[in-house]
This record gives C-alpha cells, sequence and structure tokens, in this order.
C-alpha cells in the first residue's frame, strides 16, 4: 500500500492539463496522493481552480490570488473579486502571491504593491499565505516581517533559496515547500544539503506541475511534463537527504499540510 501523499503545488489549470485532466487525476490517485492544492495565478485562474476544486471536493482543493508575473494586469476589481472567491467552498490559502525578480514580468514596484495588498488580504481573512519569491529575498523578507505579525500562517512555496534564506524564513515561522527541483543532480546538491535542516513540522511536498519534473524518474515520461503523480519521486530524494524513511516523510509532510491548509477538522 503506497504511503499517502499531498501534493501542495499543482498547476493543474495550466493548458498543458486540459486535454487530460481526469486521467492525470487518476493516475495521482493511484501514487497515493490523497489530496493537493490547484493553485490560482490569476484572478479568471482562481475562478477556474475554484471551480476545480468544487467537482472535486475533499480531493482538490485551491488557492485564489495574482502570480507575481500577472500582476500588471490586476486593477481596482482584483482585490474585491479575490475576497469574494476566498470565501468560496475549497479555497484553502490566499496566493500564488510574491515577489519574482528574476524574469521581472511585471514592473517590481507593481508587484510590490499587489504582494502587499493579497498579504493584506489573506491576514483580513485569516487565510494562510502562499507564496513565491525568485531572486527578491531581501525585499520578500522585508515585506513579509511588516505582516508576519498579522499573517496566520505562510510557506514559501517552491523553496531553491540558500541558506540564509531558509534560515530568515524559519525564524519567522514560516513553511517551506519542495519540488522536484531536489531531484535534479545539478541545480539540486545545495537544496539536498538544506533539506536536511527544515524542522518537520515546517516541511511539505509539491510538485508544481506541470513544471520541475524530478530528474530521478526512470523511465523518464516522453512528453516531459510533470504531473502530480511524480510526488512520490519528491518524497523519496526528501528521506534520502534527511535519512529518513518515505513512509516517515510522507506521513509527515501529509499531516503538515492538512494542519497548514486547515483541514484537521
Amino acid at each position: 500500500m503506497r504511503p499517502p501523499l499531498f501534493d501542495i503545488a499543482a498547476n493543474l489549470t495550466a493548458p498543458a492539463f486540459h486535454a487530460d485532466l481526469e486521467p492525470v487525476l487518476a493516475r495521482a490517485r493511484a501514487a497515493g496522493v490523497v489530496s493537493l492544492v490547484a493553485a490560482g495565478t490569476t484572478v479568471d485562474d482562481s475562478e477556474r481552480a475554484v471551480a476545480l476544486a468544487q467537482a472535486h471536493r475533499g480531493y482538490v482543493w485551491c488557492t485564489t490570488g495574482v502570480h507575481p508575473h500577472y500582476v500588471a494586469s490586476c486593477d481596482e476589481q482584483s482585490i474585491p473579486r479575490l475576497r469574494a472567491l476566498a470565501g468560496a467552498d475549497g479555497v484553502v490559502a490566499v496566493g500564488e502571491c510574491g515577489l519574482d525578480f528574476f524574469r521581472d514580468l511585471s514592473p517590481r514596484p507593481t508587484q510590490e504593491r499587489w504582494f502587499a495588498a493579497q498579504m493584506q488580504l489573506g491576514c483580513e481573512l485569516g487565510l494562510p499565505l502562499y507564496m513565491h519569491e525568485r531572486d527578491a529575498h531581501a525585499r520578500f523578507l522585508a515585506m513579509v516581517r511588516e505582516f508576519r505579525p498579522q499573517m496566520l500562517r505562510g510557506v514559501v512555496h517552491c523553496f531553491t533559496g540558500d541558506a540564509a534564506a531558509l534560515r530568515a524564513y524559519l525564524d519567522l515561522d514560516l513553511h517551506v515547500g519542495i519540488t522536484g527541483w531536489i531531484c535534479d543532480e545539478r541545480r539540486g546538491r545545495g537544496l539536498q544539503e538544506l533539506v536536511r535542516v527544515v524542522p518537520r513540522e515546517r516541511l511539505m511536498v509539491e510538485t508544481d506541475s506541470p513544471y520541475l519534473i524530478p530528474r530521478t524518474i526512470v523511465p523518464k515520461p516522453k512528453s516531459g511534463r510533470n504531473e502530480p503523480a511524480h510526488l512520490p519521486w519528491v518524497v523519496e530524494m526528501v528521506a534520502r537527504c534527511r535519512g529518513e524513511t518515505t513512509e516517515e516523510v510522507a506521513a509527515s509532510t501529509t499531516q503538515v499540510a492538512r494542519e497548514f491548509f486547515g483541514l484537521t477538522a
């Protein structure tokens, strides 16, 4: 029997899943994924994520937010719309929100404005913050520190930073999400070392599918598309790096995710 797994980040509304979402979810179930979170990346996409969660109640959950790549499209109706969506069944967090200074697909001042607005919304609604940070650690940290006293909980999803960034996030009692980046023998070596020091009660796992397919998968899928069914490969590498069994990592990360998203009742 496969250990139960919780995928905290799957971009199920992405075009890559439009043609075969039901088989994707069936394969996830078969792989032991007992719950997953569909991330909202724009207001319209958040609406689709809510619809998906409601179509698969108790299995798919979702977030509502605007990714930093897309905040240039935000207007005065964005936060009211997100506030309304956040009250829907199946919504467990506000986001994906944050800062991305790697690609700068939205101007940095615009990213900061809407990151602050979404953090304020999460604090107002008493929902966890589901956050993205890339090449923006100093500014991201300063902004999160401002809101952390009001924040229910927060996760830096798809963590790929260095030791100083990890230490700073843990000092703020933030959670971290680990993806298939850890399975990359080229880029993931630093993360393989750092995952050892993440406290069990702060550690969660994710695929961030359809991106970041684990390079350890054998045989490698011909499509190159990642999906929630590949989460066991992430768990296996996390377990190997931490000196734990896959069953231990699966059980602890699933329990932590359920507590983080308020699904323990």
